[in-house]
């Protein structure tokens, strides 16, 4: 879990295509459009907002039907569900292709699940066979991600294109993976701030796969509801920590060089052109252990202060965005952040400039015979190049992360995620056709 948080702002778009962070377009009218509440004043990106029940909403607060209203859409430069925000409900399911399916049955599939994402995006319904789960909901910021595994190629008879930064990530030491919930041919990303919206989505998909693709594995989580907090902050994790403080932002001058593919140029083939490469970690939390902690040992764990994600080394006043001194000590000499802190060793500047756009949800698949909580962080990461962004960092923190005695990775992907599909197209249409 490296120590960065989530980019707010926007991605310049492509010509012909719309920006990846629109989040504000209109749902348009559809039989599933949510009624606006009355008194809602319209549309507020990123602020808090109130509940049913409050006597009065903080001030610059979203309007609660404007939840349902928000529409991402689907054909965009980049893939949807990346720079987007993050969502309150999100679901991961791999899939394989079934005895048989090759490249033409792989290029129908992606084909029916582009036009879905597509209308449920958008506050519609399937085309077909529609459930009616999300039939009152708006399209609730949902968005749907495609990515195709290592195994994937060999399947489709495409080797010659399966790009070298898919190679498999090398073992670390810390992991007690299970390869039955990990990696698979296809990847599916599903988020939405409506946890009916997210399972339709989920279901909608499971069922176009046909007979094409089965599920390998699929995992649920969360994050915090829009509004639920009075202003807009990072979120916490399950150890109550704020998390995600230094994620590049889309801002920044070297964003486009971490995160995506080049249009051009490169070792990547030219199908991948404004993609980019996710690594999926389920991260399971040893929350008894972690709990029996002080809050002060689990702030030297990080080497953040827990009240409000500030560096230890800011002893007064500073805040989460306050600069961390690595150098700077108490009165006896040591170090304010501590050198195996999860906060330090994570951080670019000690991994040779790795980055990586973490976007994660929180999971909890309940208590096993003991009461022990099966809980803990569904880990997304997204960058160009897997070998120079997550590799090094988790090498690193294989060497001594204070954090990993109370952490566990039992499940692990990688994914190649081709550039947003314009406008007539589906995702990975050049690859499958090119």
């Amino acid at each position: 879990m490296a120590d960065q948080s989530l980019p707010k702002a926007r991605t310049p778009a492509a010509p012909g295509l719309p920006d990846t962070e629109d989040t504000t377009a209109p749902a348009g009218v559809s039989r599933r459009r949510l009624l606006t509440t009355a008194g809602a004043t319209g549309l507020v990106l990123g602020a808090a907002g109130g509940a049913v029940g409050y006597a009065a909403a903080p001030s610059g607060a979203t309007p609660l039907a404007s939840l349902g209203e928000e529409r991402v859409p689907f054909h965009v430069k980049h893939q949807p569900g990346i720079t987007t925000p993050a969502q309150a409900r999100g679901h991961l399911v791999a899939f394989d292709l079934t005895a048989g399916a090759g490249r033409k049955e792989a290029a129908a599939l992606l084909r029916r699940w582009s036009d879905t994402a597509r209308r449920l995006m958008a506050g519609e319904p399937a085309a077909s066979g529609d459930t009616d789960v999300a039939r009152d909901a708006g399209p609730s910021s949902l968005t749907v991600t495609f990515g195709f595994g290592n195994s994937f190629f060999a399947r489709t008879g495409l080797e010659k294109q399966r790009p070298v930064s898919l190679d498999p990530l090398p073992d670390f030491s810390s992991d007690r993976l299970d390869k039955n919930r990990s990696n698979g041919d296809l990847w599916v990303q599903i988020g939405a701030n409506d946890a009916l919206v997210a399972f339709h989505a989920l279901r909608a998909l499971q069922k176009d796969a046909g007979s094409a693709a089965r599920v390998r594995w699929q995992m649920n989580g969360f994050n915090r509801s829009p509004g639920a907090t009075a202003h807009p902050m990072t979120v916490r994790n399950l150890m109550g920590q704020v998390d995600g403080t230094r994620n590049p932002k889309p801002t920044e001058s070297d964003f486009d060089r971490r995160i995506w593919v080049p249009e051009s140029g490169g070792s990547d083939p030219a199908w991948m052109a404004n993609g980019s490469y996710v690594v999926v970690r389920r991260i399971r939390m040893l929350l008894d252990d972690w709990e029996e902690l002080s809050a002060r040992e689990q702030e030297a764990v990080i080497g953040r202060r827990k009240s409000d994600g500030a560096p230890l080394s800011a002893l007064s006043g500073g805040g989460e965005t306050t600069e961390m001194d690595l150098e700077k000590t108490d009165a006896d000499g040591n170090l304010l952040v501590p050198i195996n802190a999860h906060a330090r060793i994570t951080r670019p500047d000690q991994n040779g400039g790795a980055a990586m756009l973490r976007r994660p949800f929180s999971y909890h698949d309940g208590f096993d015979a003991d009461g022990v909580p099966d809980a803990g962080l569904l880990f997304i990461c997204w960058q160009a190049d897997p070998l120079r962004g997550f590799v090094p960092v988790q090498r690193k923190l294989d060497r001594g992360d204070a954090l990993s005695a109370f952490v566990r990775h039992e499940a692990s992907g990688l994914f190649a995620v081709p550039g947003g599909a314009a406008e007539g197209e589906y995702v990975g249409q050049r690859l499958l056709e090119g």
